[in-house]
Parts: C-alpha cells; structure tokens; sequence
C-alpha cells in the first residue's frame, strides 16, 4: 500500500485519532482547525490567576465500557479516578428550595417525600403509587419521565429543566431524548454506571496534542476549511458540520448552543462540581465549579461558569444536535448530497449531526480509521460515512 496524503479538517478527537491511526500506518497527515487550539470543544486550559484547569467549553467528564477506548487515552494521558456527583437546587414539596441529589437514588427520593423507606419500599411507592401506569407507550419526554417516576419528581428535576436545555416544552420532544431515566433505589449518587470514569491529570488539550505530536502528522491552527483544500490530499476527513461543507444550500441543521457566565470566588463557592437548577423560573441550567473536576489539586481561587441554553444563530458553536422531525428530514437530504460527494468521509459528532460522547467518538474514529486502511488495501472508495447518520 503506498504512502497516501490525507487531510483532517477539525483537530478534535475525530481528526487526532484517526490522523494518528494513519500516520502510524506511514501516511502523510495534515490537521487543520479554525481555532487557536487543539482538543475541539474538549478544550482544557490552566487559568492564570487561580491555577484551575477550566473546561473552556463547558465540563467533559470521561466514563465508558469500552476497554481498548479506555487504554487508548491512558496511553496518551494518566486518566486519575473521578465520579461525577451531580447535586440540583429546586422547589421540594414543601415549596422551599433545597438541595437533592442526582441522579434520582434512594436518598433523592426520602428527602423529596420526607421518608425513610428501604430499597424495597421506595421501589413500590415509585412504580405503583407514583409514576403514571396508564402510559403504556410513551411517545413524548414528558411521557417518559412521568411514566417512570410521577408528577412530582418530574416536575422538580426535570420539566423546567428541560424547557431551559431545549427551549420547548418536553411534551413537543420524543421520548428517546431521555433514553433511560436513571432510577437507582439505592444510595449510589454516581451519575455514570460506567466501569470506567475518570479525568485527564493534566487536561485534555495536552491528551489531543500528545495524538497529534507523530513526524507524519503537520497541525495548522487558525486554519479555515475550503473544499478546494481536498484537490491537494488523496482523501479528506472532515468532522465539521455537515451542513457546512455544504455552504449550507439547503438551509442549516438546528443546534442549541450554550452560553457562559463566568465568575470568580475565593475559596468552595458550590461544594460540588455541579449544581443543576431544576426550576424554569432561573434562567441558567447549571453553575460548574472546576476545580472540583480535578480534585487531586488544591486551590484557594475558583472559576464557575453559569450555563445558559438557546438555539444556535450562525456564528455560534453548535453543541447539542436538535433532531427534530424537520431537522432529520433536512438531514436526509445532506446525507445524500455528501453520499455523492467523493473523496471526503465524514466523521465526529458535527458531521453526523449526532450527539455523541467522547468515548463513542473514539470508538467510530479508530473504527473509521480502521475500515479506512482496510478500503485502500482493497483499492475501493471509502465511503461517506462509516456510521450513517440516521
């Protein structure tokens, strides 16, 4: 197989892995990205004033079950063991404010209702004198929650803050946006059920930098994309939006995307990484302290960031995928559009209009990679898409 040029647009996760999977394989790769930095929305970088390492993009905690994705950072970066233990402020039954935590456990649930029920006995109060039985087959988010754990809890955690993130009632969204609702009738408070959760010890923009630093790999940052680009490479990988590459002819694929209030405090302001606000009456959908994500360092400063949620404008970063029945509609049609597009295989999150987690974007780009290799030593055309976006 001789040595091929290829071209990575996006220095994210999907670019780094599978540029450093082909480089290794001897082939020459360039990286660009339109930002001044490696690691995509991964992004990590120390704050000057207090020394936190801040997830400049909002927090990307790591869990999965995939061992070989798992041993393939740790080869990079040392991964130190971190569970996320997310907290919410909201309304209890009596009205006042109180703090809970999430996801809904045992714990959750004797402080909600001001009891002092064993596992048992709050799986029955849940499933027979709570949650709504007469919803066999729920269709609507709404559904979902209040078929699976009554009015009351899902009016507290989840309706206000779900109109915030999505910007619609959850009675207009599907039920697949709350795939499974974690119920745990034990005091477990670990928001992950994976068996492997941890952070990057020094970030990870220097995890992604250590992918991209191979002799056959040329980074360029500040870089904008242009599909003449691909006329000097053998083939593209390009893990920007879909509708993107398209000059977006046939109008732009809906996002929400996040904006950020940042503040300082001196000392523990939350006592937590997050704290979700569960009420709509709030305008943030949660405040994220980071130095608790590295809590093997110690600092007397720390930086929070206030989340607010609203549909993506251009110009903004895209972040959560909308997926609604015109967005998947307009999405088919892009699809065929790149399905006939040669020379360019689409990859990542954006380019497939999915969200995904880190690990399950790892996982897709060294399968990519993979199946990449496996089409030039057969001399066939790759495809567009190794995972299809519908």
């Amino acid at each position: 197989m001789a040595a091929g040029k290829f071209l990575m647009v996006g220095a994210g996760l999907s670019g780094a892995v599978i540029g450093r999977h082909l480089a290794e394989a001897g082939h020459s790769i360039t990286v660009i990205d339109s930002r001044p930095h490696a690691g995509g929305n991964c992004h990590t970088e120390r704050d000057a004033d207090t020394g936190v390492m801040v997830h400049v993009y909002g927090p990307h905690i790591f869990h999965t079950d995939d061992a070989e994705v798992w041993d393939y950072v740790n080869s990079f970066e040392r991964f130190k063991p971190y569970k996320n233990r997310v907290k919410s402020t909201t309304r209890g039954l009596t009205g006042a404010r109180e703090v809970f935590s999430l996801p809904v456990n045992l714990h959750t649930i004797n402080q909600f209702f001001r009891k002092t029920m064993r596992p048992e006995e709050a799986h029955d109060f849940i499933t027979q004198e709570q949650a709504d039985t007469s919803i066999a087959d729920p269709q609507t988010f709404e559904e979902q929650a209040m078929r699976f754990v009554g009015k009351d809890l899902y009016e507290a955690f989840f309706k206000g803050y779900t109109i915030k993130q999505w910007g619609m009632h959850p009675s207009e969204l599907p039920a697949s946006i709350l795939k499974r609702l974690p119920v745990r009738f034990n005091y477990d408070d670990n928001y992950f059920f994976h068996r492997f959760q941890g952070m990057p010890e020094n970030g990870y923009t220097p995890m992604i930098e250590k992918i991209l630093d191979h002799d056959n790999i040329t980074v360029q940052l500040e870089t904008e994309f242009t599909p003449q680009m691909g006329a000097a490479h053998d083939h593209v990988f390009y893990s920007g939006p879909l509708d993107g590459y398209f000059g977006y002819e046939l109008g732009r694929l809906g996002y929400r995307t996040l904006d950020f209030e940042r503040f300082t405090h001196q000392g523990d302001y939350q006592g937590c990484a997050v704290m979700n606000y569960g009420e709509e009456d709030v305008p943030y959908t949660r405040i994220t302290e980071h130095k608790h994500f590295a809590p093997w360092e110690d600092h007397e400063g720390s930086v929070l960031y206030r989340e607010f949620s609203r549909l993506a404008e251009p110009g903004d970063i895209p972040y959560y995928p909308v997926r609604q029945v015109k967005e998947k509609e307009l999405l088919a049609a892009y699809v065929k559009l790149a399905e006939a597009t040669a020379g360019v295989t689409f990859v990542g999150r954006l380019a497939t209009y999915r969200y995904l987690d880190m690990d399950v974007t790892i996982r897709e780009a060294l399968d990519a990679a993979r199946g990449f290799a496996a089409c030039l030593d057969k001399g066939e055309a790759a495809p567009a898409f190794f995972t299809a976006p519908l």
